[in-house]
């Protein structure tokens, strides 16, 4: 399995993650072909890596919930 590098993501917070420091996420779409998703509360941690068409895809059916 190959390590994506995620060196030089800038990571930003979800809009619909809360102020209170709860179960947050943060997304970093800003690299070339992947975009990656972490647990705010765990920046050092592991992180999911999707491909745009992955992501897009997500972002549109949560979108529709």
């Amino acid at each position: 399995m190959a390590v994506t590098d995620l060196t030089g993501a800038i990571w930003r917070k979800s809009s619909r993650s809360g102020s209170t420091g709860g179960n947050c996420v943060e997304v970093a779409d800003n690299l070339s072909g992947v975009v990656g998703v972490r647990d705010s509360k765990d920046p050092t941690g592991p992180a999911l890596v999707f491909g745009p068409e992955a992501w897009r895809a997500f972002v549109t059916h949560a979108k529709q919930r």
